[in-house]
Formats: structure tokens, sequence, C-alpha cells
């Protein structure tokens, strides 16, 4: 059963605060899976970076998403991470919204476009969303607090708590400081319709004026100035990434001044031995009958809709590939394959409607090629499993790691090439990539001796350093380490915020 929590004295709390050799910490994510989930991978984190559970780990969460951090807890337990045993859960309400199911409280769980904007628009409104989550943080009384950039009101919690407060970023330095820089130089679009990101280093990285997030198209800036005013103000920002991954991007953070502290740590999904589920083993089974680098894995995330008309091209497109393949599609798609297709692909293909173990996946040898919406956490894992990526991003900051992918790191290539159709957010507005193409891709990225070898080897050069950088002396355990240590130190401070 979940932890709920309980109320306590401020002065008994504060006071307890002081006297426990403890640093209690509480994590607060966004509603989305993508984001509690590195958040609890932090927190195991946390609560293993010291001896003698010194540092004490809580993950608050509305109570339809306390499975989402209790199953992956689980996991990891199972995968030998006895930390994952310390930390906690508690919850707090999710506002009433007009026209929400009641218990959606997740993007992933909304089963229309207009539901996912409810569950955005009432996560940024500081109006429905402060009352529950500063009660809970007084109830707690942590010695620090490590927020979600959606919750810009939590440093001023903090602030009148006197502890520190950690922005926690989920989507790398890449995507958000290019949103950042996108946003100083007023989204300027130049004659062929595209916007240059200023003030960034080689390469040129220049987006389509439809591949921008909607906010940036409307240069709506209010909801991201206050994120940057708050990444400001806060006691440190934390990224899950690393530094051979993002180095320049990472030293901008410092060397601009836009934050006091940043502390780099990913990658947190790394395991060193993925524990084997009864549904991870007959996905693997079917992998061990392939040859190495033969199969082509899809996913795109649990958020972006992709249209039937679209499902049936990648379909049937998959089929003409000739290529093995392990699809992963949504069960809100409601999707029904071709007539005779999956009679057709038996031998050679498989589709998983529900949840997928994408990091055995991904590690296994026979996969030779991930087909991918560029979410963050998609990413970092392709990366450490060592598999090159084709691109093909739905929504939000997406199209924008795409271009870390392909142009910065060189290690995976656009699904569809440059000039092909129109690609946008919208995927009403996306044009249908043809089955044709899909095949083309698909064939020439995994042809022996092609692109996709090229990307392979940049790609696996990076694994080899996601692991060192995770070890013991690496540049993210050394960060994590700090991170603890400047929080300790805090706790004694009076005057914390002005360290």
């Amino acid at each position: 059963m979940v932890p709920s929590t309980t109320s306590t004295t401020n002065t008994t709390t504060t006071t307890t605060r002081r006297t426990s050799k403890k640093l209690r910490v509480l994590l607060i994510p966004f509603f989305a899976t993508s984001h509690i989930e590195p958040f609890t991978e932090l927190a195991i984190r946390l609560a293993a970076s010291r001896p003698n559970a010194a540092v004490e780990a809580t993950v608050a969460v509305t109570p339809a998403n306390a499975s989402i951090v209790q199953s992956l807890l689980e996991r990891r337990r199972r995968d030998g991470h006895n930390a994952a045993a310390a930390v906690k859960i508690v919850t707090y309400p999710f506002p009433t919204v007009d026209g929400l199911p009641k218990g959606v409280e997740n993007l992933g769980k909304a089963a229309t476009p207009t539901d996912l904007a409810r569950i955005n628009l009432a996560a940024l409104s500081e109006t429905m969303m402060r009352p529950a989550q500063e009660a809970l943080i007084r109830a707690q009384s942590p010695d620090a607090i490590f927020t979600d950039l959606h919750f810009t009101w939590s440093t001023d919690i903090a602030d009148k708590l006197g502890v520190p407060c950690v922005a926690f970023n989920v989507m790398g330095a890449f995507p958000m400081l290019a949103v950042r820089h996108l946003v100083m130089g007023d989204v300027a679009i130049d004659h062929d319709g595209a916007a240059t990101v200023p003030r960034f280093p080689a390469p040129r990285i220049r987006i389509p004026r439809t591949e921008l997030p909607d906010f940036l198209r409307r240069r709506d800036y209010g909801a991201s100035n206050q994120v940057h005013s708050m990444q400001a103000g806060c006691f440190g920002l934390a990224i899950n990434t690393f530094a051979d991954l993002e180095r320049h991007y990472c030293e901008i953070y410092v060397r601009q001044g836009y934050v006091k502290r940043a502390y780099f740590l990913g990658p947190l999904s790394l395991q060193h031995q993925p524990s084997q589920t009864i549904t991870a083993s007959r996905y693997i089974s079917w992998l061990d009958t392939k040859p190495n680098h033969s199969v082509v894995y899809l996913a795109f995330g649990s958020l972006a809709h992709v249209s039937d008309a679209q499902l049936d091209k990648l379909a049937l497109g998959l089929e003409a590939s000739g290529k093995s393949f392990m699809w992963v599609v949504r069960a809100a798609e409601n999707w029904t394959p071709p007539e005779g297709w999956e009679k057709r692909v038996e031998d050679r293909g498989i589709i998983i409607r529900s949840w997928a173990p994408q990091t055995a996946i991904l590690s296994h040898s026979a996969v030779g090629a991930f087909v991918t919406q560029c979410g963050w956490n998609s990413v970092l894992e392709a990366v450490v499993a060592g598999v090159p990526m084709l691109t093909w991003p739905k929504v939000y900051e997406q199209f924008i790691t795409e271009r870390l992918v392909t142009e910065v790191l060189r290690i995976g290539e656009r699904m569809w090439p440059h000039g092909a159709g129109l690609r946008s957010e919208n995927y009403r507005k996306h044009e249908v990539i043809p089955a044709d193409d899909v095949a083309r891709a698909l064939i020439m990225f995994m042809h022996p001796g092609g692109s996709g070898n090229v990307a392979r080897r940049r790609v696996k050069d990076l694994a080899s350093k996601s692991r060192a950088t995770m070890a013991e002396g690496g540049s993210s355990h050394n960060d994590l380490h700090r991170m603890v240590d400047d929080l300790m130190a805090a706790r004694g401070a009076s005057s914390f915020s002005r360290l």
C-alpha cells in the first residue's frame, strides 16, 4: 500500500531536520512516466550515494501515478539495487479538472489530445497545483527538494522553509538550451521558414518553423521565462545527461551563468545486470533466434498519437524491407493492421501492445537499429546499449533532440530525409511517410558496411563512456556525490540561498 502524507508541526519537523544525521530529500516529478521514472532513478541513486542510508529519498506523486514508481522500484530491487527498497513513496491529490475523467493523472493515460492539454494546463497552474504540493512539502519537512521544471513555485516554497531546491531536468542539456536560446533570439524565422539556434557551438542548428514546439511558434514565452527564472533562483540544476554526450552544451550552463550550480548525473537508468521478467524473457527468447544486428526495434513513447494511415504505411514498409522487427504500438491507438499483414510477417515480426522491456531489448545483440521518436529517455537508453537510431520525432522538444542525434553526435539518421515532406508537431499536419520510404530507409541504414555501421561505431564509443561516467570516479558519479555534499553543507547553513 502506498503511504500518504502525515501532518507534523513545523516546530517538530524543523528540529528533526536540524538534528537528524540523515539528508532527507523529497522529489516531485511531473505527470508523465517519462518524468516519473528518471525522478525515481535519481531517488535510488541518492539513497545509494552514502553508506548507512545517510540519504533518505521520497518520491511524491498523485495516487494514480504511485504504481509507476512502485513498479520501477520493484524492478530495480530485482536488478540488485538494494537502495531501491529504501526509497519511499508519498501521495498528494491531483486537482479536479473540468472534463478530465477521474483517475487520469498521467499524459500517457490521456485518451484524447484535449485530455492531454487539460493535464498540462493543470500542471502549469500554480492556483491548482501549489496548495496540495505545498501542504505535502510542509508535512514532509525535507532537507532538500528536487522539483520538475513545470513546478516553478517550488523555489518560493523552499525559500520559505529555508531549504535548498534543485531543479531536475529530465530532457537533456541540448534541447533545453536550444529552447532557451531560441526564446532569447525571439525565434527569428528566415526566408526559408526555419529558425537557427543562436549562440550555439558548431554545427549550426536549423529547425523549420513547423517542427518547433507550439509555444515557440506562437512566441508565447511566459511559461518558458518562468522556468528560466526558476532555474536561476534554484540552489542548482541537475540534468540526466553526461559530459561526454553533451560536453559543449553542459559547459554553457555554467559559463553563461544560467544557474548557480550544475550537476550532470546521467545516464540514471544505466543498469549493470537488467532483470529478466517473464514478459522480458519471452521477447529476449525471440531475439535469441535472430542474427546480430538484424532486428529493427520501433517505439514512439507513450505520448504521441500516430494516425491509422501512418501506422498502415509503417506496417507495409516493415514488410517490404524484409527486416525482422519488434514494434511497440500503444494500446490507445486501437489500430488494426492491414488485412493479411500479420500472417505475412509472423515469422519475422512481433507487435507489443503492452509495457515493453525496452532496456533489455535494446541491450540484445540482435537489435541493429532503433526507430525512435527522440524522447530523451529513449535516446539515453539507445546510447547506453550502443544501438544506432533512425529518428522519427513526434512532439514537444523531440524535433530539436533529433538534431543532437543526427547532426551533432551523428549516431543516427532521419527516417524521412530532409525535404521529403512536411513534418509537424501536429500529427494532423504531419504528412504520411510512404511505405516505400520506410522500407528504403531501413534497408539502407541496416545494409552491411552502410551508414548504420558508421553510426554504430560512434554510439558504441559513447556506450563505453556512459558506463565509465557512472562508475566510481566517473564524472556523473562525482557530480552526484558533489551534489549530495553541497546539500549536506547547505543543511547547516542559515542563508543557503545566497551561497
